[in-house]
């Protein structure tokens, strides 16, 4: 039950008839901050003295006497100048907890109105290995879909590949003049990312207009390059050759690496998919008199202040503007969504406010364009992490680092936990490894997801490993210990589920628990309608913490009566799968034992 969107329900009803457009005010009752303010709190009376006039206060007291508390809601109370808390009633908290606990959804019932999201995300350029730059579209798309789904949205994932652009071009001439044949012959894609370098670096330099270095367009390779991607686009036969030769290789190195990061398409549709259809695109624009011929290209122009887009250049080729404008068409025709997201970083914010100001010129304009844009991965000086050399770390080492930097601390943990005399499994070296992937890979996931995404964060192991504090290994530990409990008491967790026992909630830890249990919807709501995955790690952090307080102060196998006993292993039991459940909406496992 999303509890936060039934009590502003709740409220709007009660303004209705007294205020112009209760919605609005209505959205402003809020989870409170403290406990002593209640659990919700609404501030709508104060700035409500514009339209109705008088005193604020005796305008909270006229909305709370206007609320509907049926069985839910503590009589309302007024603080401040005008301040209305709402406290649940505990019973009306345990029915609900017991209500989640016999849920295989834990309470979060599908959306009333489900929509269709497509979500383009990752798109790596395949001429090369996956690096740390991909890092962030990746997991925070898939973090998006996972999410959207379980709240009963209807999905389709597009890996939009760059399989076509300008980076082939620059292949194609490294091939043809550079080519290392036995390097290639036992392993292509390192030498195929060896010989985009070596082009790339061969390309003299000039000053952009940022003062930052820029590829010279009229040194002769870069010319050159350009040629080939031309050639290629323009079906050359030795091209068209190499190309496909080039991209099973390419293909399986990616796919590689989703599988370690348990990330999956539906579509894999890469530039080269909508090649034939981009010729159309153009002669559409220009018909439409939304692109127009300018010093031998074809270019939309925005304003006077603005650089114009370009769709196809003087040699015919065509750009990334032009295949995202036919991938948007074609998206459009064959799965008609309601709302197309693109995970992209921020550099490309004029890209898409210029390609979504086309879109709607065009005549495409109930579909909503998201550019959902974030920062960067940053080292320890505090600009984008590279390696020793300078160049960008590849996502596959980052995450055999990730493996073995989670091994060394669970060998480091477990020897200090002996030398305390705790118990300590013995476990397979399949389980240990089955460990060391869910502790490095989760590890990595959470601490980017943890961030708000727009924000750039400071890649850290240290913190990401910790035992202490937000992060996925704490998250995974407190799920580990939860279990223990189980096996400890020798407890049928299926048994106790069916059908769950009755929830007393007798001390404020207890009740505290369970009001953190109700607001799993609200928080899950609140990531999709924002599409910040960070609220529901910041959630999962507060549950874990309040779980802590109350195992710390209330016994579970020793509790003092067995309706009691039962009670509170509901409440741990309930506490592991929001855990589970959260951090799997993460793309995060969890293992039994630690």
């Amino acid at each position: 039950m999303n509890v936060l969107n039934l009590l502003q329900r709740k409220l709007q009803d009660a303004l209705t008839g007294l205020v112009s457009d209760p919605a609005v005010y209505a959205a402003m009752l809020k989870p409170a901050q403290e406990a002593r303010f209640g659990d919700y709190q609404a501030n709508c009376a104060m700035p409500l003295k514009k339209e109705l006039g008088g005193d604020a206060r005796q305008i909270a007291q006229t909305i709370a006497a206007r609320l509907q508390l049926e069985d839910m809601l503590e009589p309302p109370a007024i603080a401040g100048p005008g301040f209305i808390n709402l406290t649940l009633r505990s019973e009306w908290l345990a029915q609900q907890v017991r209500h989640m606990a016999g849920d295989d959804r834990l309470g979060v019932a599908p959306v009333e109105k489900p929509r269709t999201f497509v979500i383009d995300f990752s798109s790596p350029n395949v001429a090369k290995p996956m690096h740390v730059g991909h890092l962030r579209s990746t997991i925070i798309g898939d973090a998006l879909a996972r999410l959207l789904r379980f709240l009963g949205h209807q999905v389709i994932t597009d890996n939009h590949l760059g399989d076509w652009g300008t980076q082939f071009g620059m292949l194609l001439y490294g091939y043809k003049h550079f080519l290392d044949a036995q390097a290639f012959q036992s392993d292509p894609v390192r030498e195929l990312a060896r010989l985009y370098v070596h082009v790339r670096n061969q390309i003299k330099k000039t000053a952009g207009a940022q003062g930052d270095e820029e590829e010279d367009p009229n040194d002769p390779i870069a010319q050159a390059a350009r040629a080939e991607t031309a050639k290629l686009h323009a079906g050359d036969a030795e091209n068209l050759r190499l190309w496909r030769a080039f991209m099973p290789y390419c293909y399986e190195e990616i796919e590689r690496i989703y599988r370690r990061l348990d990330v999956h398409f539906d579509h894999t549709l890469g530039e080269s998919f909508y090649q034939p259809m981009l010729a159309d695109v153009v002669r559409e624009l220009c018909q439409r008199g939304i692109a127009q011929e300018s010093e031998g290209a074809v270019v939309v122009f925005f304003g006077a202040e603005e650089s114009p887009a370009l769709i196809q250049k003087r040699d015919g080729a065509y750009t990334y503007t032009t295949t995202d404008l036919a991938t948007i068409r074609y998206r459009l025709q064959q799965w008609n969504p309601d709302a197309i997201l693109y995970v992209v970083d921020f550099r490309q914010g004029l890209h898409f406010k210029q390609l979504f100001d086309i879109v709607r010129r065009w005549g495409y304009d109930k579909v909503e364009l998201k550019h959902v844009s974030f920062g960067s991965v940053l080292g320890a000086d505090r600009k984008p992490i590279k390696t020793r050399e300078g160049g960008a770390i590849e996502l596959g080492a980052l995450l055999d680092e990730a493996v073995a930097q989670a091994a060394r601390r669970y060998q480091q943990t477990r020897q200090e936990r002996i030398e305390r005399g705790e118990e300590v499994p013995e476990l397979t070296a399949e389980e240990l490894e089955q460990i060391y992937q869910a502790v490095g890979y989760g590890a990595v996931k959470y601490a980017d997801l943890s961030q708000n995404r727009e924000s750039d964060y400071v890649f850290n192991w240290d913190k990401m490993l910790s035992m202490e504090g937000n992060t996925a290994t704490y998250m995974q530990y407190a799920y580990v210990r939860n279990r223990g409990i189980f096996r400890k008491g020798g407890i049928d967790v299926l048994a106790l589920r069916q059908p769950p026992p009755p929830v007393i909630l007798q001390t404020s830890e207890e009740r505290t628990l369970a009001l953190q249990f109700v607001r799993f919807h609200d928080a899950l709501a609140a990531a999709a309608a924002e599409l910040k995955p960070n609220l529901i790690t910041g959630y999962l952090w507060d549950l874990a913490k309040t779980y802590s307080s109350f195992f710390q102060n209330c016994p579970v196998l020793k509790a003092e009566t067995v309706e009691l006993r039962q009670s509170r292993l509901l409440l741990c039991d309930l506490t592991a799968r929001v855990i589970q459940r959260g951090l799997d909406l993460l793309g995060i496992r969890t293992v039994e034992r630690m």
